[in-house]
């Protein structure tokens, strides 16, 4: 752990690290509070999951929308107003529902809900470089430091969401997901290393297409959409194989198992001293993907699941951060932040297709075609990295542009 202490004793990196994760926790609560919320006031689950995809679909169609606008104007005149908006939109979700509304105004203010996260977790990520001059081998563990923080927002998100509306009620926890966003946007953008960022008005177009005219950056985002699909299929193949085996309550636990799994890989990742080369240590880590999900198709008891879920999700977390480490390689001039968000974006939309195509695998086969399906999306991952890797390579001199 003498790795993720080095990193964490950087100036300012604790407080940076703090405020992301603080802006951030919305993720971890707005899907789960929104179907809470509105299943109750609504009476319709189908009301609630519509205005939870727009807020996911809103987050999707955001995130390099808002890296752009980060490249050209700065974080702070950026990030702040979006944190702002963000809680106006959890707000009116509220509000008008109390209000009897339509179900397609309640669509709209979720999709501007997910459209207006802030984007710190990218922010983060592209000044890893400037945060560690002097540290360059500490990079690895602070890209898996940050992935390995968002499976913390997964994991402690819904559970706190789920206290805080039993003790209170659905909207409060939309509630303290405004709060918590408002401030720890501004206290990110408050800090040093961040008030130091400002756009350099002399700084070169990366055109129309953005980070994607990058053909690296086009080329993670082609092996981060099959990964997130068969992540989204595991996602409701998991709940679907607990309830084949008369034990629906267990899914969340499984799930969270999961989780787990995946930050102690992301965590074994960044301690490593001696790692490999980047591109062979990404290209192993996908390649290893597919064949940790392929077990679960023969789970025949929730017990041997439980053990198998935990090496499935040890991969996800290393697959992210080598894929952020590799974008600080790709990345155009002008562009960096934006294209920190790509991959992200096409992980995301692979979830939500995939959980979308798990419903109907589940019904007209089986949880274990599902989970057989997933792996060999994954696998399609695998095979664009390989057939692509000629596409990401090291820069001249690595982690030297600002």
């Amino acid at each position: 752990m003498s790795r993720y202490a080095a990193v964490l004793r950087a100036p300012h990196v604790a407080a940076l690290i703090a405020a992301t994760l603080l802006a951030r926790f919305p993720i971890g609560i707005n899907a789960l509070a929104i179907v809470l919320y509105l299943r109750a006031e609504r009476g319709s689950f189908a009301v609630a999951g519509a205005v939870a995809g727009a807020l996911a679909a809103g987050s999707g169609v955001g995130a390099p929308i808002q890296g752009r606008l980060v490249d050209r104007f700065g974080q702070r005149r950026v990030l702040v107003p979006l944190g702002l908006l963000h809680a106006a939109a959890l707000g009116a979700i509220v509000a008008t529902a109390e209000a009897g509304a339509a179900a397609a105004v309640l669509v709209a203010c979720g999709f501007l809900a997910g459209f207006a996260i802030p984007p710190t977790s990218s922010v983060l990520r592209s000044m890893w470089p400037t945060l560690l001059p002097d540290r360059q081998e500490l990079l690895p563990a602070a890209y898996a430091l940050d992935s390995v923080m968002i499976e913390l927002i997964f994991v402690v998100g819904p559970l706190l969401t789920a206290l805080i509306a039993t003790v209170l009620s659905p909207p409060a926890a939309l509630i303290v997901s405004a709060a918590s966003v408002v401030a720890g946007t501004v206290t990110f953008t408050a800090l040093p290393p961040s008030r130091a960022m400002e756009p350099d008005p002399d700084r070169v177009s990366a055109g129309w297409l953005g980070a994607l005219s990058s053909p690296g950056v086009r080329t993670l985002v082609l092996t981060s959409l099959p990964a997130g699909v068969g992540i989204g299929i595991c996602e409701v193949a998991i709940p679907a194989f607990s309830d084949d085996m008369g034990a629906t309550a267990i899914a969340g636990v499984l799930l969270a198992l999961w989780s787990i799994g995946s930050a102690c890989g992301g965590l074994a990742y960044g301690a490593l001293r001696n790692r490999p080369p980047l591109p062979r240590v990404h290209l192993a880590v996908t390649a290893a993907l597919p064949v940790s999900l392929l077990p679960m198709a023969a789970a025949p008891s929730v017990p041997v699941m439980a053990l198998i879920v935990i090496p499935a999700g040890m991969f996800i977390a290393p697959l992210l951060a080598t894929r952020n480490e590799l974008i600080g390689w790709v990345a155009p001039e002008g562009a960096r932040t934006e294209a920190y968000t790509w991959p992200v974006t096409a992980f995301v939309g692979g979830i939500a297709v995939g959980a979308a195509l798990a419903g109907t695998i589940v019904e007209q086969a089986s949880w274990r075609t599902a989970f057989v399906v997933a792996a060999v999306f994954a696998a399609a991952g695998t095979v664009v990295a390989v057939s692509r890797r000629g596409t990401v390579t090291e820069p001249q001199v690595a982690y030297q542009r600002t």
